[in-house]
C-alpha cells in the first residue's frame, strides 16, 4: 500500500517552474529518488494553472516518508521554497491495488 502526496507549488512570475528546474539541476530530485522507499518523484505543469507546478511524490509507507522528512533534503527543499516564495496545497492518497474488474473496460493499454 503506497502513499502518494500531490503537492501543488504556486508562485508568481514563473517562480514555481524555476523552483522545479533548480530541484532537478542541483541533483536534489535524483537524491530523493534514490532514498529507500521512494517510488515516484515527478513534476508536472497543470495546463490551466500557469503559475503552479504539481509534484507527485510516492512512497512505500509512512516510515519512508518520515525518514525523508528527517533527511538533509528537506532543508534544501525548504530553502528553495523560501527562495522562490512558493505556497503549497497538499493532497494525500493511499493506493488501492484492488481495482474492480468493471473498471478494466475503461482502460486502454
Amino acid at each position: 500500500m503506497a502513499i502518494t502526496v500531490n503537492i501543488y507549488y504556486s508562485g508568481k512570475g514563473g517562480s514555481a517552474c524555476r523552483f522545479a528546474e533548480e530541484m532537478v539541476s542541483t541533483g536534489v530530485v535524483d537524491d530523493i529518488r534514490a532514498e529507500l522507499g521512494n517510488l515516484r518523484y515527478e513534476y508536472f505543469f497543470p495546463m490551466d494553472k500557469p503559475e503552479t507546478v504539481l509534484l507527485i511524490d510516492s512512497w512505500t509507507d509512512q516510515s519512508a516518508i518520515d525518514v525523508h522528512h528527517a533527511s538533509p533534503m528537506m532543508g534544501k527543499i525548504a530553502e528553495l521554497r523560501k527562495k522562490y516564495d512558493l505556497h503549497m496545497k497538499v493532497e494525500r492518497y493511499v493506493s488501492d491495488d484492488n481495482m474492480p474488474v468493471s473498471e478494466h473496460q475503461f482502460i486502454r493499454n
